[in-house]
């Protein structure tokens, strides 16, 4: 990646604060904007995720000290069905494996998107240097 440095009369404009934003400047600064959003959207759902797993794992270990004749009450959908332990369990490790990988997935997009924000960080920076304030 390269970094464009100001120009002198860029620069002397830039601490005026008299610098002109042009039309592409001010779509890398929306684009940087959107891309922000959804960061703190996807931050938040891999929390959320992190918590069910976290509750998922709780459960199986619960489910150890269980009777493997009993029969436990499995939640599908907003009703709750009894089964036999072992297929609960089976269907608690499956859940778990799919969230998994949904983080994975979720860790994989936030990555891309943060290195998309990196990029055009340099951009805008290299452009306006302290007139804009991009850290979040």
């Amino acid at each position: 990646m390269q970094r464009r440095m100001l120009s002198r009369e860029d620069e002397a404009a830039a601490e005026k604060g008299d610098l002109e934003v042009r039309r592409e400047d001010q779509d890398k600064i929306n684009k940087f904007s959107r891309l922000h959003q959804r960061e703190m959207l996807l931050e938040d759902d891999l929390k959320s995720r992190a918590k069910e797993k976290e509750d998922l794992e709780e459960v199986s270990n619960e489910l150890e000290l269980a009777d493997e004749d009993e029969k436990v009450p499995y939640k599908l959908g907003d009703a709750f069905i009894m089964l036999p332990l072992p297929e609960v369990q089976q269907l608690l490790s499956k859940s778990t494996e799919k969230i998994e990988s949904s983080v994975s997935a979720t860790e994989e997009k936030l990555g891309d998107i943060r290195e998309e924000m990196n990029s055009l960080k340099v951009d805008l920076y290299a452009r306006f240097g302290k007139s804009i304030n991009l850290e979040t």
